[in-house]
Parts: structure tokens; C-alpha cells; sequence
């Protein structure tokens, strides 16, 4: 039964929409349209979405383009065959060039801050000391963001979870704790969480904090617009200023052209489609790129995943998510030194499972049948800090259409194998039967000893070892230096009197950590000095 089926649950994108918000279903267009705004946002996820709400309230006229649907509570039935179709980049198969690397991106208002898994970290002090010295953000310190962070925190209600981890989370502390591995708990963006374990597919309570439920319904309550199923195509320069976006409308499934055009004209655009999306977007409208940037040096968390079997059941899918993390092999590993990885407790649902765990026929049927007993780790590695790990590049097929070349290097497969040892070990030392690292040519493993053995031997290579992320970063590198970056440290394009760029493709490397509150941090930052910029007056002091 779901949680909406036990008690009736408040719908506030229902109730907003009857009272009169300004949104627009592009695929119920029966003619071409013109809107005229003070700004044009591109994309409603994080940073979009914080972007609107501090316009909005500065008293901007804004409008908001989301390529995805706008869909609500009363539509999350926490079921993996319609959540990954309504609401995830390609239906959840979003891939890397070589096929090699699964991507998981929202694709709905509110972006992939509708489907995460409300894991909220700062910035780490590290990667902010990097960004300082390798690319001039002298005012990316850690003091300088805190308030910002802070801001944000109070706005989306991010805090400790008290509610004791599930069985998934708590094998990750018995077993690092049993190695003298510290670890600890993850803050997390909830209000009255219900602690279903469902939060990938849409939140069925309203609970998580996303901006489906906070930053979007204030800008329209504040006077924005909402396009939805409304792609944007191409900006039209002339000279070093927009004097346009195109759009296409979409049909209702979301996924060929309707035949009708969108034009938005405003003073000033802001490009929020996430990384990947974001740099397409400027490649596909010829933005200025004298120095061969853009889409360059867009990076991943490339993420491995170890699974393990266990007498007890564990139940993955029951409970938060992730609640416990170690980020020991981060901050005992030098930033610039052999990569490092932050290790978490994914939810477990069967869909993702089986689509992700390796293996045919009878091998596979029986990891499935296990799948009540079975616990997984993932380690996030920390890519960008190393000249061998540069990330990816975003290119264009020839419909326009972005994918992302990710090569995987020798450095970052050393780190691969590092973090399958570190799993499997910290998964024995929590009592598991059975260890199961996901590469194509792995077995069970019944001691520590075997998988040790087994997993320094084994070949690391694209599509033999499963490596998939849910974290897109960079691709529109920020810094002051034009030859270093497309944007400045104001989040304004190089080059063009009236662009910004406001979400985690301005990032130089890759965060180090689930990037959510990363990007609510700094955009807060930037759309505040943007609202300062356009209208002459403060900014906002608070987010209403």
C-alpha cells in the first residue's frame, strides 16, 4: 500500500495550480508562442530552482523553461516502471558514449532534486582550496560560503536524520567501525520524512525538501511562469548579447517535437539544465568559445558498487536511504595523489538492482532470489584533481541530441580496484556470507582472503566493470580567467553582457561529495548578486 493510499497527503502543486499560478504545458500548444520576461531561466533542478525564487522575490518578472513534466505527490506510486520513464534523463538509461557508464539526471520541475536521494553535503574544504588555487576563485573559501550554505540549509530544512539507519546503512558502520574506519551520518533535506526508502522515485509525502516543493511553488507564488515539456534549443546571439531563446514544444510522452516553437525574449537568461544539458544547450546556439572549452572537463563521480550477502534479511528498499557515509579514504588520500573516494549505503530496489548487478541466466535469477538478504556499497570517486583525470567531454550528435565521452584512465581504474577492496572488506568485517564486487568476471567470494585475491587480479576495463554515477558535474568551467574557464566567478559567461550560468556544470572538477547543496550554495550566491545586478537594490535577505 503507499503512504498516499494511508492518509491523504496536502498536493501543493494541485492546490497552486487552482489558485492561479502561470504554468504552461507546451504539448497542449495549438499555435506557436511568444513570452517576453525580465529573465529566462533554463531548467527548474537545483540551481534553476533557487535562481527563480531569489528573482522572483527580488521582483523580477521570471520565466522558467523545463524540458520534463510537472508532476506531483498524488502521481509518485513508488513504482520503478513508471518513475524512471516520467521522470529520469532516458528513462533512467541515460549513457556515456561508450555505453560504459550508467547516468541517472532528473528530468521533471524540480530536476534531479525530485529524485535524489537527499544526501546534502557542503562543498569539502579541499575541493575549495583546489578551485582557489587552480583557478583563481579567491572568494570560493569555505568562510566566504558558509553563509550561503547556511542559508540554505535553514531554507530546505537540511539536518541530522534521527531516525535509526536501516539494516543497508547500519552494516556500513558495524563493518568500518570493526576496522577502525570512522564513519558517520549524512545530513539530509526532509521535513516529516515518513522513512519509506522510496525517494528515487518521486516523493510520495511531500517530505524531501526538493524544489518541486519549495523554490518553485514560491517563484509562482511570486509571480514566475513555468513552461513545462518545453525544450530549449538554441539562444540567438547578436554580437555579445542574447537577444533571444527557441524552444521546442513536446508531445505529452515528453519525446518527439510537437511542431510548435516557443519563443522567449528577456533581459537576461540563466542556463540551469545540469551538466551535460548545459553545455549542449551553448554548443548547439554557437556560444562564444574562443578557447575551446565548453563541455570540456565535465567529470562524474565515477561510482562502483560492491554487493554482499547476509544471514539476516536486509531489506534495502525499507528505510532512508542513505544515512551513512565514510569519507576516510578522501581525507587520508591526497587531493592531487592517487584518486580517493567517499564511501555511502545505496537504496536497493529491484529494478536498478537488476539492471545493475552483473551476470546471465541461473547467476543472475539467484542473486535475485536473494534479494532480501543482500546489502550494497558504492564508492564515489573523486575525479578532476590529477592530470590523468580530466573527466569527459560533451559533444553533439548530428539531431543536436548531447552524450558524454568519458574515458575511463589507468589512474582512476587503480582507484576502481582500491575501492571493490576497501567494500569487500568493510562487508566481511560486517558478517557477510558472500561478497559480490559488480565486474563482469566476479563471483561470491566467501572470505575476505579469496575476494582479496580475486579482486587484484581481475581485468579493469569499460563495460567489463560496472562503473555508473548519478552526479554531473563541469562542462562550463567557472574561473576569472577566460582561458581557464567559459564563466567568471559571478556565474556570468565570458564575453556576453547578458548570460549566467547557474548549476554544477560550473564546477572545475568534480565535488568529492553528493553535489545538491553544493550547487543550492553558490547559485544562492550568484543569483543574489544577480538580482542586485538587475534591479539595483539588495537581494533578498530571506527565501521566503
Amino acid at each position: 500500500m503507499t503512504a498516499s493510499a494511508k492518509h491523504p497527503i496536502a498536493d501543493p502543486i494541485q492546490a497552486g495550480l487552482a489558485s492561479g499560478w502561470q504554468v504552461f504545458d507546451a504539448s497542449a500548444f495549438s499555435t506557436d508562442r511568444d513570452f517576453e520576461a525580465d529573465v529566462a531561466i533554463i531548467g527548474t533542478g537545483a540551481g534553476g530552482g533557487v535562481t527563480a525564487e531569489i528573482l522572483a522575490l527580488a521582483g523580477l518578472k521570471v520565466f522558467v523553461i523545463e524540458e520534463g513534466p510537472l508532476k506531483s505527490s498524488r502521481e509518485f506510486k513508488m513504482r520503478e516502471a513508471q518513475a524512471y520513464p516520467m521522470l529520469y534523463q532516458e528513462s533512467g538509461a541515460r549513457k556515456t558514449k561508450d555505453k560504459a557508464i550508467n547516468i541517472l539526471q532528473g528530468r521533471t520541475v524540480g530536476g534531479s532534486t525530485t529524485v535524489n536521494w537527499t544526501s546534502s553535503f557542503r562543498t569539502p574544504n579541499g575541493t575549495l582550496d583546489h578551485w582557489q588555487k587552480n583557478f583563481g576563485l579567491g572568494e570560493y573559501s569555505s568562510e566566504a560560503l558558509a553563509p550561503w550554505f547556511s542559508m540554505m540549509e535553514q531554507r530546505l530544512n537540511i539536518g541530522v536524520w534521527l531516525t535509526p539507519p536501516n539494516e543497508n546503512n547500519d552494516l556500513l558502520k558495524r563493518g568500518a567501525a570493526k576496522l577502525g574506519i570512522p564513519a558517520a551520518a549524512i545530513l539530509r533535506n526532509v521535513k516529516g520524512c515518513w522513512n519509506l526508502g522510496y525517494c528515487g522515485m518521486g516523493c510520495p509525502t511531500n517530505a524531501k525538501q526538493s524544489m518541486l516543493v519549495t523554490t518553485i511553488p514560491s517563484a509562482l507564488s511570486h509571480g514566475a511562469t513555468l513552461l513545462t515539456r518545453t525544450r530549449a534549443d538554441k539562444l540567438i546571439f547578436k554580437g555579445d548579447t542574447v537577444v533571444g531563446l527557441s524552444c521546442v514544444g513536446l508531445n505529452a510522452d515528453g519525446l518527439a517535437p510537437s511542431g510548435k516553437m516557443i519563443k522567449v525574449h528577456a533581459r537576461h537568461y540563466v542556463v540551469a539544465g545540469g551538466a551535460i544539458n548545459s553545455p549542449a544547450l551553448l554548443m548547439r546556439s554557437k556560444a562564444p568559445d574562443p578557447n575551446n572549452l565548453l563541455g570540456k572537463r565535465t567529470f562524474l563521480h565515477p561510482t562502483v558498487i560492491s554487493a554482499a550477502l547476509f544471514e539476516q534479511k536486509v531489506e534495502g528498499f525499507s528505510g532512508a536511504p542513505q544515512t551513512i557515509y565514510s569519507d576516510h579514504f578522501l581525507e587520508t588520500q591526497a587531493i592531487t595523489g592517487p584518486i580517493g573516494y567517499k564511501l555511502e549505503a545505496p537504496p536497493l530496489h529491484p529494478l536498478l538492482f537488476a539492471s545493475t548487478m552483473h551476470g546471465f541466466g541461473a547467476q543472475h535469477s539467484a542473486m535475485m532470489q536473494q534479494f532480501a538478504h543482500t546489502h550494497a556499497l558504492l564508492a564515489l570517486l573523486r575525479d578532476g584533481f590529477h592530470e590523468q583525470s580530466v573527466g569527459g567531454t560533451v559533444h553533439l550528435r548530428n539531431d543536436g541530441y548531447p552524450v558524454l565521452d568519458y574515458p575511463i584512465s589507468d589512474f582512476v581504474w587503480d582507484g576502481v580496484k582500491r575501492a571493490l577492496l576497501t567494500m569487500a572488506e568493510i562487508q566481511f568485517a560486517a558478517g557477510a556470507k558472500s561478497v559480490y564486487p559488480v565486474h563482469e568476471m566476479a563471483e561470491g567470494y566467501t572470505t575476505w582472503t579469496t575476494a582479496k585475491k580475486a579482486i587484484d587480479s581481475l581485468p579493469y576495463k569499460p563495460l567489463m566493470t560496472r562503473v555508473v554515477s548519478a552526479h554531473v558535474m563541469g562542462g562550463c568551467t567557472m574561473s576569472n580567467d577566460a582561458h581557464l574557464g567559459v564563466v567568471s566567478s559571478s556565474g556570468r559567461y565570458h564575453g556576453v553582457s547578458n548570460l549566467s550560468v547557474h548549476d554544477g556544470s560550473l564546477f572545475p572538477t568534480s565535488i568529492g561529495a553528493n553535489p545538491q547543496l553544493s550547487i543550492y550554495g553558490i547559485t544562492a550566491k550568484l543569483a543574489s548578486t544577480l538580482a542586485t545586478q538587475l534591479t539595483g537594490k539588495p537581494a533578498p535577505k530571506f527565501i521566503a
